[in-house]
């Protein structure tokens, strides 16, 4: 088993460098398919957040260059690769139950090869679990290197030995890997890495890193060339997008990058997440009212209605705050729909601490709610702290929660029946070939009858039915 760490920046000739292997590699795997007439396959597997699968599609289009083709049976693979979240308790055990598995598929398959990484891989105690009871796992590497990929590939295929490469931080950003995209007409641009709000509950940044802003140049040549390819939706993305710039020495605002996204011809929307509270400026509100391009939707955590259970996140904002920042958002844009998270149970939090999220939810009139019960995890000062509540008082309350909030979304969205949206159709429906989804401007999941023609065009539609968490349409 052979170990690497670095903690310095990358220079500008890496991609260069991970090109060659990527050759390299492809001329193995072209020399198989030769003799065998079978053309090796990979399985790739993203969990937790929008920031790992855009990730995966740099992972899967550095692997598509090495001459693996892409299988969505992990009986099927030669090389399989696992994007680990370890954000929750249960994304982690996912991990180690599939490894289990894979340590019997290795038996049958000897020469498959086994990768991991993502934010899991940046904790020593997963580490020490990995070499201790899963030897079977051929690539580890972390957040701050997945260009490497390629190069770790080749060094696992010389020696035979485990390859273990994980950083604890970088500075530079490798720029133009290769990628694919998952939807040919929509795509996801990571704007900035990390962050450095340090919430006691989170552990992303001791996993990601403290912010770093790609060059807005950068992400505007990248926009430019999806738009070039028939891209007509973008996803901004970053753990905190409002905060966009700040460690740049030319800096430019958030709302700046976005009126210079806007200006780009061929892109019809633009959306973001996520946003936190405390970095939400007047200048973004005005932006987002002024440039029809940008989505009139908005995730906006809360994570708790009670400015002391905020207090004792480390959220940087109040109740009060936190309300004031959604009356000027619909002030300006009244027609907005607002999604949020809130976690329940966090430690110390008290009946009158839940009160006061449900008024929130009252108050705000969300449109989604991603709802999660507190997990403790290690590493994090949440973790440590005394009042930690019990697992029957969390249900209970997770309960009442949803029991205002699911009638809540259900009434908001009523008042869209009847009315027309704009569809960018997506894919055919996993249900009915006669049915296409998508997402209208208020990101609303839409199912309306279609062929496969009409993916990729932004259609017209009336709401005819609302199922609560979708809406049945009508063609105009």
């Amino acid at each position: 088993m052979r170990d690497t760490k670095k903690e310095v920046a990358v220079d500008e000739s890496e991609l260069f460098r991970q090109l060659e292997y990527m050759h390299k590699i492809r001329e193995i795997n072209d020399a198989y398919e030769s003799k065998t007439g079978i053309k090796k396959k990979f399985y790739s597997l993203a969990m937790g957040c929008q920031m790992n699968a855009h990730d995966s599609e740099k992972l899967e289009g550095m692997l598509d260059e090495m001459g693996y083709e892409r299988t969505n049976e992990e009986t099927e693979a030669d090389f399989v690769i696992y994007n680990t979240c370890c954000v929750r308790e249960n994304a982690e055990q996912k991990v180690y139950g599939k490894l289990g598995w894979l340590k019997h598929y290795k038996k049958d398959k000897p020469d498959t090869l086994i990768a991991l990484c993502g934010c899991m891989m940046q904790q020593d105690t997963v580490l020490s679990t990995l070499r201790q009871k899963y030897r079977h796992v051929d690539v580890v590497f972390g957040t701050y290197n997945l260009y490497k990929l390629p190069e770790l590939i080749n060094s696992r295929m010389e020696s035979g030995d485990s390859v273990y490469d994980i950083w604890q931080e970088q500075e530079e950003i490798v720029e133009d890997l290769p990628s694919i995209r998952h939807f040919p007409y929509k795509a996801s641009v990571n704007i900035v890495f990390g962050c450095n709000n340090f919430c006691t509950y989170c552990i992303v940044p001791y996993v990601r890193g403290r912010e770093r802003s790609r060059m807005p140049e950068d992400i505007l040549n990248e926009v430019k060339k999806l738009a070039a390819d028939g891209v007509k939706e973008i996803v901004l993305l970053g753990q905190n997008v409002n905060s966009y710039g700040k460690n740049l020495d030319d800096s430019v605002s958030f709302a700046k990058l976005l009126r210079k996204i806007s200006d780009i011809e061929g892109i019809e929307r633009i959306r973001f997440m996520t946003s936190h509270p405390k970095d939400l400026s007047d200048e973004l509100i005005e932006v987002m009212r002024d440039c029809p391009k940008i989505c009139k939707s908005l995730h906006l955590p809360v994570q708790s209605g009670s400015s002391e259970i905020l207090r004792r996140m480390n959220r940087k904002y109040s109740k009060e705050s936190y309300l004031e920042t959604v009356r000027k958002i619909k002030e300006a844009m009244p027609e907005i729909t607002l999604s949020t998270d809130i976690i329940v149970g966090f430690p110390g939090e008290t009946e009158e601490d839940f009160q006061e999220t449900l008024d929130v939810i009252r108050k705000v009139g969300y449109s989604t709610a991603y709802t999660f019960i507190y997990s403790k995890r290690t590493g994090t000062p949440a973790a440590l702290m005394d009042n930690q509540v019990s697992d029957e008082v969390i249900k209970d309350r997770f309960d009442r929660m949803l029991n205002v909030l699911n009638p809540m979304i259900h009434e908001l969205n009523e008042k869209l029946v009847g009315k027309v949206v704009t569809v960018l159709a997506e894919e055919i429906s996993k249900n009915n070939a006669n049915v296409l989804t998508g997402r209208a401007d208020n990101n609303a999941l839409v199912h309306f009858e279609g062929n496969k023609d009409l993916i990729g065009q932004l259609i017209p539609v009336k709401i005819v039915e609302n199922k609560t968490f979708y809406f049945i349409a009508e063609r105009i």
